[in-house]
């Protein structure tokens, strides 16, 4: 397997009381260990154990502090900010499939909306928290015809999910401009990267089915046209976003930023770069089945790079590369 990518480097982070919500997901499992690396105090919020989730599997949750429990479990939230006297939170924890989603509307619901006024509540009566980066969605922004998305596109997801974005975007946005609550929104196309054991997803899902010499599937009928971020790149967005609120906060609260590498790939077109990256000549099963899917989302990274000075650590070959390592190494050792 390849070496993690480098810590974020930053004084900023040493020994900074941090809670990660979320920590057992891919996004959160990348960005505890960047920050633990980074010299933070890290506290995870861990609702169900995991133990194959990278959190586990790569140490990192023996250098942290987990508090068992519910995003939606207000008093506990309190709890955790107070008893840690947490500076910086961000906010990931959430139901993020949408095939799940469109199954169980009413736990989606609960989680991604319940779970986000719980946690921007909690933080609002913290004295101590400073900065709180949550995590939105390309798909808060719901189907439009004008592409790429900006920041200034109007948030109307219609499907369980998306609407789930959509309202959660605007929550956080409610409490930064009424509250003056210290959060940044970030909107980010499909992560993919090692860890990711969801495995209905296009990117780990084609891998395995190369590894096993089986042909990959594509659920949809290929043409659905996405972003597709490298997770070592998010976790680094994320950390810089958090710098940038502490160093302005009254001009980047409530301020939601688009993070993405701006290469657009159809479905079909993401297994045949897989396949290709491989060295693979197995052709893909199209099935066709999706539904309530957004055809075409891809977002403009113009303000994160203008206003953060945000620029990607990866291009799209590099990340894949990474991330078939590995699944190479994760699947091999499982025999």
């Amino acid at each position: 397997m390849s070496a993690p990518a480098p810590a974020h480097r930053s004084a900023f982070w040493l020994d900074r009381p941090v809670l990660v919500t979320g920590a057992t997901g891919l996004l959160g499992s990348h960005l505890a260990r960047r920050l633990v690396e980074a010299g933070a105090d890290v506290v995870c919020l861990v609702r169900d154990e995991v133990p194959m989730s990278e959190l586990y599997r790569s140490g990192t949750a023996a250098r942290t502090r987990c508090v068992r429990g519910d995003v939606r479990d207000q008093a506990l939230l309190e709890r955790a900010l107070g008893e840690y006297e947490i500076d910086t939170v961000f906010h990931l924890a959430a139901q993020t499939l949408v095939g799940i989603a469109n199954r169980n509307p009413v736990s989606t619901f609960e989680s991604n909306i319940g779970g986000t006024w719980a946690l921007l509540e909690a933080c609002r009566r913290s004295a101590r928290v400073k900065q709180i980066v949550f995590a939105s969605s390309d798909k808060a922004y719901g189907d439009h015809e004008e592409l790429p998305y900006d920041e200034r596109a109007e948030l109307r997801g219609r499907h369980p999910y998306d609407v789930s974005k959509s309202c959660a975007d605007l929550i956080a946005q409610t409490y930064a401009k009424s509250y003056g609550t210290p959060v940044a929104i970030t909107r980010c196309g499909n992560f993919y990267g090692g860890a990711d054991l969801n495995w209905n997803r296009v990117v780990p899902g084609t891998i395995r089915s190369v590894l096993r010499g089986e042909r990959p599937v594509i659920r949809s009928d290929g043409s659905y046209v996405r972003d597709y971020f490298y997770v070592e790149d998010g976790a680094a967005a994320y950390m810089l976003l958090a710098e940038k609120l502490a160093a302005a906060p009254d001009r980047l609260r409530g301020e939601a930023f688009n993070f993405s590498n701006e290469i657009q790939l159809s479905v079909r077109a993401m297994v045949d770069r897989i396949l290709a990256v491989m060295g693979s000549s197995l052709v893909p099963e199209v099935r066709n089945e999706a539904s309530n899917e957004i055809r075409r989302q891809y977002l403009s990274a113009k303000k994160a790079r203008e206003v953060l000075g945000w620029a990607p650590l990866f291009s799209l070959d590099e990340g894949l590369v990474r991330t078939i390592e590995w699944y190479s190494g994760f699947l091999g050792a499982r025999g």
